[in-house]
């Protein structure tokens, strides 16, 4: 069995303080002694104990799935790395240098949104895509009728669900048409006194097929009250990888008098909430004094502006990735390998975040057993992949290639090699 001297000359500990390392690496010396450890993992059991004290851990995504929900989603670029360095300090966020006099929250962001979206009259930035839906049911409909489709009432990851969601702002739900089949007949025979706006929702984590049949944005514009029309992906302008992801400039162009959106997904950004079109409606929903308890943080709009300025974010590179060249880096990973039981396999990955479920991405992986899984994603840094067939599959589509031999590490210690 090692000695607690000899674990705690292990580089990868010197980064904790030494009274608590010691005393973790004693605790786990005692598991030894009881047989629920074999000696030659104490330090790496150590080191995960320490790791998950101190707030949340970096983890190298194998999954093949891009947007990742539980790995927070979208990775924000460099550029926007360094613009939230810059913004931790003390910035001028609400103040105008020249006049010294207060400014608007965020001008900067809010102009570089507005340049990246010209069919929008105005924009608005909240937390998050549900924040902004929820301003928008407040300010335009409580105590209203919102007019939505019932095949649009959709439930999301964590059990969200949509409906819940706008009943909660004191807004009534107006469900018009079937789950498979809506007319814009069903929307026009609803309208009436109590509208606050019409809603179309994209259905992004789901399709149907078959006898189905929804409204577009066009049919619905010009009836009278607002459409507000929620994209959810956050997909700024049109992408031929994505062509049945609804865009904020094509919705805006086809008569939608607000967009809703995430500010992250699709985008690459920060967790956000957008909020994009005519000037009076996102004015109204500025100043309502719900919007200050939705506001967002120097540190998002400096990540924001950064990725609206600079679009080459992981996100992109990820989604366009060549087949043929994750192959040829798992191939390396591989060889790097040794003797481990390991092959590269053709394999299929995912947007995943909510977006694109019919989007399938030709991708490859290296294939482990299936036992190596848990190890990795114990280890430092954690290597999180998918288990498919009790086989273990790493996809190097969302991990930067200068990581591939740190994953190559990674696999080799989890093996005990």
């Amino acid at each position: 069995m090692p000695r607690t001297d000899a674990v705690l000359g292990d580089p990868r500990l010197a980064a904790f303080p030494r009274d608590r390392a010691r005393a973790v690496v004693r605790e786990e010396l005692d598991r030894v002694r009881r047989g629920e450890l074999a000696p030659d993992a104490v330090a790496e059991a150590a080191l995960h104990r320490l790791n998950s004290e101190n707030g949340m851990r970096p983890v190298l995504n194998a999954t093949g799935v891009v947007l990742h929900t539980n790995l927070g989603r979208a990775a924000l670029s460099g550029a926007a790395v360094e613009a939230v360095a810059r913004a931790a300090g003390h910035t001028d966020v609400e103040l105008d240098l020249e006049t010294g006099r207060r400014a608007r929250r965020g001008r900067t962001a809010m102009r570089a949104l507005a340049e990246a979206v010209p069919a929008a009259g105005a924009v608005h930035v909240v937390n998050n895509g549900a924040a902004a839906l929820v301003l928008a049911a407040t300010v335009l409909a409580a105590g209203k009728e919102i007019v939505v489709s019932r095949g649009e009432l959709v439930e999301i990851g964590d059990g969200f669900r949509l409906p819940d969601l706008l009943v909660s702002t004191g807004a009534r739900l107006r469900e018009v048409g079937t789950t498979n089949r809506t007319s814009p007949a069903d929307y026009q025979a609803a309208i009436g006194p109590q509208t606050g706006f019409l809603l179309k929702v994209h259905p992004s984590n789901f399709y149907q097929r078959g006898f189905v049949s929804a409204v577009p944005v066009e049919r619905l514009a010009g009836l009278g009250v607002p459409l507000v029309v929620d994209i959810g992906s956050g997909l700024l302008d049109a992408d031929p990888l994505l062509p049945d992801e609804p865009d904020a400039s094509a919705v805006l162009r086809a008569g939608a008098d607000l967009v809703t959106s995430s500010g992250d997904k699709l985008l690459g950004g920060p967790q956000a909430g957008l909020l994009l079109g005519r000037a009076d409606l996102v004015e109204s929903l500025r100043r309502h004094p719900l919007a200050r308890a939705l506001r967002v943080d120097k540190l998002t709009l400096a990540a924001l502006e950064a990725t609206l300025l600079a679009r080459d974010t992981p996100t992109w590179r990820a989604l366009r990735a060549d087949a043929a060249d994750l192959r040829r880096r798992a191939e390396a990973v591989r060889a790097s390998l040794g003797g481990l039981s390991a092959e590269v396999v053709d394999t299929v990955a995912v947007v995943g975040g909510g977006g694109a479920p019919e989007v399938e991405l030709p991708s490859a992986a290296l294939a482990l057993p299936a036992g190596l899984a848990a190890p990795l994603r114990l280890g430092d840094p954690p290597v999180l992949g998918r288990v498919e067939r009790d086989r273990l599959l790493l996809d190097l589509r969302c991990v930067p290639e200068e990581q591939d031999k740190t994953v190559a590490a990674a696999v080799l210690r989890a093996a005990g090699g």
